[in-house]
């Protein structure tokens, strides 16, 4: 999503601009997909065109080599890293000592290719600018991406709070159900949009805690489906773990909706504050409070949305162009 936002907002600043999906391969293949990306050629157009300038966006596209390269970091491969003790933990000794190594490899190309290989390295958040220094004290400059060209718009401030993910252990989907269940949260009605491999355990923990008159899971969703939805909510919930940024925070503020998400939550809450959303402690406690909160008072949520609706103002493609691309 965000790869295709940057060609469209080329395109809309006066650039030629195309795709490249660089070369991937299975996981414990990670040398090759270093290996074909850096052969991969990206020095002409398919028609002998010199190319001017290569935005690479995550790993392993980085590796691909041009003498005009920005890089707008998303995130390196968060198994070696950040998600390592998770990742390790069920591994045999065998298989940690070879992962392990690996893992030595990928740090070591990384920290090569974001700084010796590229001209410019911005990171998607703080969260992700805190990464690159904690493991390779390599520096970027933050650049927040704006929300995706949609027709966002605010229609009213419905009676049901809307949540919108991937459905994955990472995004705490369940924590927005735990505190459906808590008796703060009596009668809160929510939409859940989204698919994955949590789908089923969270149909099972709605019918734990009985909610199925108060608690939708649509499954995937089209784009006029999640417009329609954010313009109707009373306000977004967002709750993942250390998440890399999440367009969702800036999407709901497109459409005046106040944010609700957690302490933790990495990107998601760093352009979240008391003047356009709650910040809260993660608990199904703490989470049920913020919704009561926003579902009993409704200028409460259109005050707060209409000031996070000033935050993504501020934040355009015409201005992130101008930052990527090199004179």
């Amino acid at each position: 999503m965000l790869a295709r936002a940057v060609v469209d907002a080329l395109h809309q600043a006066g650039h030629e601009s195309s795709l490249v999906v660089t070369p991937q391969n299975r996981f414990g293949r990670q040398a090759a997909e270093y290996l074909a990306t850096w052969l991969t050629d990206v020095g002409l157009t398919g028609d002998g065109r010199p190319v001017h300038q290569v935005i690479s966006l995550r790993y392993p596209s980085y590796a691909v080599r041009h003498p005009q390269h920005v890089c707008w970091h998303h995130h390196t491969m968060r198994e070696y890293y950040d998600q390592w003790p998770l990742f390790s933990a069920p591994l045999s000794w065998k298989g940690r000592i070879k992962e392990r190594i690996r893992q030595r490899l990928v740090r070591a190309a990384d920290r090569y290719f974001l700084t010796r290989h590229v001209k410019r390295l911005f990171a998607l958040s703080r969260t992700v600018q805190q990464r690159l220094q904690q493991w390779g004290g390599i520096p970027s400059e933050v650049l927040y991406p704006p929300p995706p060209p949609r027709a966002y718009r605010c229609d009213e401030y419905g009676d049901y709070i809307f949540a919108v993910s991937r459905l994955t252990p990472l995004k705490r989907m369940d924590l927005i159900v735990h505190a459906l269940g808590a008796p703060s949260a009596s009668g809160i009605k929510c939409v859940i949009a989204g698919e994955g491999g949590e789908a089923g355990p969270l149909k099972e923990l709605i019918a734990h805690y009985n909610l199925a008159s108060r608690v939708r899971l649509l499954g995937r969703i089209d784009d006029d489906e999640l417009v329609a939805h954010l313009a109707r909510c009373r306000a977004v919930c967002f709750p993942p773990f250390d998440e890399d940024y999440g367009f969702v925070t800036v999407e709901a503020f497109a459409a005046r909706k106040p944010v609700i998400t957690c302490l933790d939550s990495g990107g998601a809450a760093e352009l979240v504050d008391a003047s356009n959303g709650l910040v809260c402690e993660p608990s199904p406690s703490s989470l049920a409070d913020a919704m009561r909160q926003l579902m009993d008072d409704r200028a409460l949520a259109e005050r707060l949305g209409e000031a996070g609706h000033a935050v993504a103002g501020c934040l355009t493609w015409d201005a992130t162009v101008r930052k990527l691309v090199i004179v």
